[in-house]
């Protein structure tokens, strides 16, 4: 059993010159490689992609916040038909951002509820990105939770107390590179969290991990992330590998090994 990346745009340019060998190295750590969408001009890269490791790259369907403009309406539009192929494994990404224009927050907040009808429609969990905005993104979860909504607030850095506000709508936390900054209370907040409520991710090529940080990150750079989970956890790198690994099979579904296992 190897790690779940639940979070990688690996289909994006940075990752053009030298795809190949990046997921040569990816295959050495990781069972699965998890891709939410950005906008409608990525559709076709996360398509190519996933279809050209069909057992190992895995597409989401959603429009990114920041990507969420006065035309958003029409872009939603234009991305449901495609949820009808039941190629995707959750809806995202998704969410909202106020760290580089607070002035779409009534423009995101209306995509992120048509995201949400969605993943209830379409019984797909939810990815959420949520940067600067971690009051009115919960508010809209919790507003909308009736027992059916399932997913994971992405790259996750907060304090306790939004801790324990994701859990109680039953959502996950995904844990990325920001856990092995030094600046990043990650770690001192992991051993309060319900440790079968946590997922890893890379955020790639985003949010390198120490000692890569600064750089590209890369899916094999996750390997990382899970030595400071484990060592936050107080658990061995293999046990944070079966937990997280087993955590990510049970928020996304559609992944193989449950069909395997059913």
């Amino acid at each position: 059993m190897k790690i779940i990346d639940t979070h990688a745009h690996l289909y994006l340019k940075e990752f053009r010159n030298d795809l190949d060998a990046v997921l040569t190295r990816a295959k050495e750590y990781l069972d699965y490689i998890l891709l939410p969408n950005i906008d409608m001009k990525s559709v076709a890269d996360m398509h190519r992609l996933a279809e050209k490791e069909p057992k190992f790259c895995f597409p989401m369907m959603g429009l990114h916040p920041c990507s969420v403009k006065n035309d958003f309406e029409k872009v939603l539009s234009e991305m449901e038909p495609l949820l009808h192929t039941n190629k995707y494994l959750a809806i995202g990404e998704t969410g909202l951002d106020l760290h580089w224009d607070k002035t779409t927050l009534d423009i995101q907040k209306e995509s992120l509820k048509q995201h949400i009808l969605w993943a209830k429609k379409y019984h797909l969990p939810i990815v959420l990105h949520c940067r600067e905005s971690f009051e009115p993104t919960i508010e809209l979860i919790e507003e909308a939770q009736d027992g059916t909504l399932t997913g994971v607030f992405h790259c996750f850095g907060g304090t306790k107390a939004e801790t324990d506000r994701i859990l109680n709508v039953g959502f996950y936390v995904g844990i990325g590179g920001v856990a092995t900054y030094k600046k990043c209370d990650v770690a001192t907040v992991l051993p309060q969290i319900n440790p079968k409520k946590i997922l890893l991710e890379t955020d790639c090529p985003y949010l390198a991990p120490i000692p890569h940080r600064g750089k590209r990150n890369e899916p094999a750079f996750i390997s990382h992330v899970a030595q400071k989970v484990a060592e936050s956890l107080g658990l061995n790198y293999q046990e944070t590998i079966n937990l997280t690994h087993q955590n990510a099979l049970d928020l996304f579904t559609l992944l193989p090994s449950n069909a395997q296992s059913n």
